[in-house]
């Protein structure tokens, strides 16, 4: 049976929590007998604070065989943010961002009208990205409530997509205990944040929320880190449509990682990963899909090599397949994003990873194949590199290429988008302070 909570009690349940939390932290860490202190702690608390800022210039060119033109992206995202000291082991940290076109506006970045050219999904405008108050009065634990980034493990089912300029993150309350090798983390996520934007259209700029993220680790030693997983996503969109209702799942898993060292220049690197899924609250489909990751690596001194096989299951009965709504997409399977949705016939991903450090600076290839998992569909291939290197303590430029190349004829691939070849290209610096 699926249960359905109502969404405004639900949120005034949240919100009455968050001004508890609140107001019972302020009267229990302060005595009477400091009151007449509090002011000056208050002061202090702001005037003792860390601010930073950080400037990110990005260029980015899309070249996709399609009838719309290339888009030619010139933005640029400011970002400050302030973190008071602590108070009563409170902090408050608080991040603006501002991005903006300049130079070239000529891409559709979802928000802007320019349907004519290439998606960029980066659009201008002003947020309060982070507004998190965290407490660490507790050992080996901390808590933090509110407007937060949250992000786990390598971002395959929970992440802040920080490629894009504006990044996700997630009005939630959370907790972590650490002690030793022993990791424990759960949230409760109230409203996700997505990147379109504080702007209203479609994709919706954000997801209303009832979901809950529970893992834990352990680290053995270098050769073993074992970690379980369950994700309980219950996501509705403000712009009612059935892919947002369609994005709740349940998912369950295990993730094996180690590192042992072969001699002393040479190290084994290995990740093995298994999960299932299951349709969750108001989804609408009834289906199973299963997940799979291995990677193989080998490091020696500043080069090292990865070979990698990705299975996002599909449910060839029900015609859904395995999806993670929430996932710093852009990190996986090819940076040219042609899966930013799996694809009702599932996806394998064979893929080849190189990278050598030059200098300061590093340097990667990526060698992807895609495929079907029901069925016998060839997507395409892609080749993906980057580069980047830090200058002068408080910049940094980084190059990045993405050549996707279609297999199958568009007749045999399940959308139009992967039938098209696409070119991407990004020249990004950033200034950090």
């Amino acid at each position: 049976m699926k249960m359905y909570i109502n969404t405004d009690r639900r949120r005034r349940a949240y919100g009455g929590l968050a001004a508890f939390v609140m107001a019972a932290g302020i009267v229990a860490w302060t005595p009477v007998s400091a009151a007449e202190n509090f002011g000056e702690q208050m002061v202090n608390t702001f005037k003792n604070g860390e601010f930073d800022v950080n400037f990110r210039y990005r260029y980015e060119f899309v070249d996709q065989d399609n009838t719309k033109k290339n888009a030619n992206a010139s933005t640029l995202r400011t970002r400050l943010v302030f973190r008071t000291a602590k108070w009563n082991n409170l902090d408050l940290t608080v991040n603006m961002d501002d991005i903006h076109a300049i130079v070239g506006y000529n891409y559709n970045s979802t928000r802007n009208g320019k349907t004519q050219y290439q998606t960029v999904a980066d659009p201008t405008g002003t947020e309060l990205n982070i507004a998190a108050l965290t407490y660490s009065g507790l050992q080996n634990t901390k808590f933090v409530l509110g407007r937060q980034r949250i992000i786990r493990a390598n971002h395959r089912f929970i992440g802040n997509v920080g490629w894009r300029q504006n990044e996700q993150t997630y009005d939630a309350l959370s907790g972590y205990y650490e002690k030793d090798s022993f990791k424990v983390f759960y949230s409760y996520v109230d409203k996700v944040n997505r990147i379109f934007g504080p702007e209203s259209g479609k994709p919706s700029a954000s997801f209303a929320s009832d979901s809950h993220l529970l893992d834990a680790s352990y680290k053995l030693n270098n050769a073993l880190s074992v970690a379980v997983y369950g994700y309980w996503l219950d996501l509705d969109s403000k712009t009612g449509t059935p892919a947002a209702f369609n994005a709740s799942n349940q998912t369950y898993g295990i993730r094996f990682t180690g590192a042992p060292k072969i001699n002393d220049d040479w190290t084994l690197t290995y990740v093995a990963e298994l999960a299932t899924q299951k349709d969750y609250q108001k989804n609408v489909n009834n289906y199973d899909a299963d997940y799979v990751f291995l990677q193989l690596g080998f490091k020696w001194n500043r080069f090292s090599l990865k070979g990698g096989y990705e299975l996002l299951g599909s449910d060839n009965s029900a015609g859904v397949a395995f999806q993670t709504p929430l996932a710093t997409l852009h990190a996986h399977n090819g940076w040219a994003d042609k899966f930013l949705s799996t694809p009702a016939a599932g996806l394998e991903d064979v893929s080849l990873a190189a990278s050598a450090k030059v200098l300061k600076g590093s340097m990667a290839l990526v060698l992807h194949d895609f495929s079907s998992d029901s069925g016998s569909t060839d997507y395409g291939t892609e080749v993906d590199v980057v580069a980047k290197w830090p200058f002068a303590k408080h910049y940094s430029v980084l190059g990045k290429l993405a050549f996707y190349n279609a297999d199958d004829g568009p007749a045999n691939l399940p959308t139009a988008s992967l039938g098209q070849d696409t070119t991407k290209a990004w020249l990004m610096m950033t200034a950090a302070f």
